[in-house]
């Protein structure tokens, strides 16, 4: 599978949401790195340089500014539970 190949999430570059990737959930683009699991990362204290050494340089930091946007609109969406 390319990275081509990966259906963009809404009209992010870097975010994709694709079935044959992490079960489908919102992941970084040409990774296999979650969306959740950068912004835990982030959470947790970690710098972009500690992402890299703990990933092996996967991650392309032209991606966070898309990465915290999603997850500022999903933060915003409201969810009910029945």
């Amino acid at each position: 599978m390319q990275p081509s190949d990966l259906r963009p999430y809404e009209n992010y570059k870097w975010i994709v949401a694709d079935p044959r990737l992490l079960g489908g959930g919102l992941a970084v683009r040409g990774t296999r790195l979650s969306v959740s699991l950068i912004l835990e990362c982030l959470a947790s204290g970690m710098t972009l340089d500690d992402i890299d050494e703990s990933f092996d340089h996967i991650f392309p930091h032209e991606a966070l500014p898309e990465v915290l946007k999603v997850a500022s609109e999903l933060a915003g969406s409201i969810h009910v539970a029945a």
